[in-house]
């Protein structure tokens, strides 16, 4: 394989920063999903995925909070370190949580060192042109940078909660804040919960990828929560699909387990050795 192919996850080359500028340029999808541990994040691997994201989403998913804010830098770590270590194809993006790199760039530059060091390739921060600073010191420092646009649940305080982000004059914002970003230095950007009108007017300005989340089907990418997509829970986003009940058949597998105990069927001969 030449070093200007992209890469298959059935092989031993790795999904890295430059993969996805040529995503973008021969037009093919960048796919990603979210992973918190080792027993998932093999799996999504073998499936052929590119990316995969150890999102701060664990503190719904995995941690039992009802938002992303209480999730720690160690939280975090942890998290990062089990996908990493589980994995050999795939590209690890961490998060970074709440409060990590907000105050300054030497801030963001510290804790995001942590999450490089707990085997992430790269990391993704929220907000706009007021990170800019901050992304020019992690990519200076050798750190790959995702922005996160539209959406960013670690300010759903000041946005009202969990709403559709750059209708109206906002989108121009946003567009500012996605040109401000790239300047920067960040390999590319996700857009989470932005009409898909403007997801494809950002998409087509920018030279580096975009990756999409209830941001329609124009962007150069999709991600989303692994256990919605695979239907773990009763409730999932309106701009979810879920491609398997997962959860349901978790559950009649438990339930098979516990009448099976309760009767008596297992164990049975074949589970144990009398000797």
């Amino acid at each position: 394989m030449s070093h200007h192919e992209m890469p298959s996850n059935t092989t031993c080359s790795r999904f890295r920063i430059q993969h996805f500028a040529q995503a973008k340029e021969k037009g093919q999808p960048i796919t990603m999903l979210t992973a918190y541990d080792a027993l998932i994040a093999p799996i999504l691997e073998d499936a052929g995925i590119d990316v995969l994201l150890v999102g701060d989403s664990l503190g719904n998913t995995v941690l039992g909070y009802d938002s992303t804010l209480p999730v720690t830098l160690e939280d975090m770590e942890r998290a990062t370190g089990a996908v990493a270590r589980s994995t050999r194809h795939v590209m690890v993006v961490a998060d970074m949580p709440f409060g990590t790199y907000e105050a300054d760039a030497f801030t963001a530059y510290t804790h995001a060192v942590r999450l490089m060091k707990a085997g992430a390739h790269a990391v993704k921060l929220e907000g706009g042109a007021a990170r800019t600073q901050a992304v020019q010191t992690l990519v200076q420092g050798g750190i790959p940078v995702i922005g996160h646009l539209g959406y960013t649940p670690q300010s759903e305080n000041t946005l009202g909660g969990p709403r559709m982000q750059g209708r109206g004059d906002t989108g121009r914002i946003l567009r500012e804040d996605a040109h401000a970003l790239q300047e920067a230095g960040a390999c590319a950007i996700v857009l989470e919960m932005v009409p898909a009108d403007l997801a494809r007017q950002i998409t087509e300005e920018l030279r580096i990828p975009t990756i999409g989340i209830g941001a329609g089907p124009h962007t150069d990418g999709q991600v989303l929560v692994w256990s919605d997509m695979a239907g773990m829970g009763s409730w999932a986003p309106s701009f979810v699909k879920r491609f398997g009940e997962i959860g349901e058949s978790l559950r009649l597998a438990a339930s098979a387990y516990v009448s099976a105990v309760r009767e008596g069927s297992f164990p049975a001969q074949g589970h144990y050795k009398e000797q």
